[in-house]
């Protein structure tokens, strides 16, 4: 009984080792795919929290990103975190009052959670 117990508590031990490396591994091919996968147009943010455009993506290790009107900055491709949705824009229809237009598109992130807010930009809970 006792020649059990000992290698029962290894391998009791080593099972969610084992599986949260297996979840971490699975994260990482999520990352690497969306890295490869930018596009020119595409709205980004990088692990800094820099929201930009995506203007080249034809480097294999870099990527040009615009951060405002004729800035153009070079950054590794593992610097970007997720693509997000372009903001809502604001267009004036014919009867002239204010309308929102969004994207049907979702944020693409790793861990992404929106309910701290309950929706409402800037609100805390």
């Amino acid at each position: 009984m006792e020649t059990l117990l000992f290698p029962l508590l290894i391998l009791l031990l080593f099972i969610p080792i084992f599986l949260s490396g297996r979840k971490q591994r699975r994260q990482m091919q999520e990352m690497q795919r969306l890295q490869a996968a930018l596009e020119p147009g595409d709205v980004v943010m990088t692990t800094s929290g820099l929201r930009a455009t995506v203007v080249d993506a034809s480097y294999e290790e870099t990527v040009d990103l615009e951060i405002a009107d004729g800035i153009v900055t070079t950054w590794v491709r593992a610097a970007v975190r997720e693509k997000v949705n372009p903001a809502p824009e604001e267009t004036i229809d014919p009867a002239g009052s204010t309308v929102e237009e969004t994207s049907t598109a979702s944020t693409t992130a790793l861990g992404d959670d929106d309910s701290r807010t309950n929706g409402a930009p800037g609100s805390r809970s």
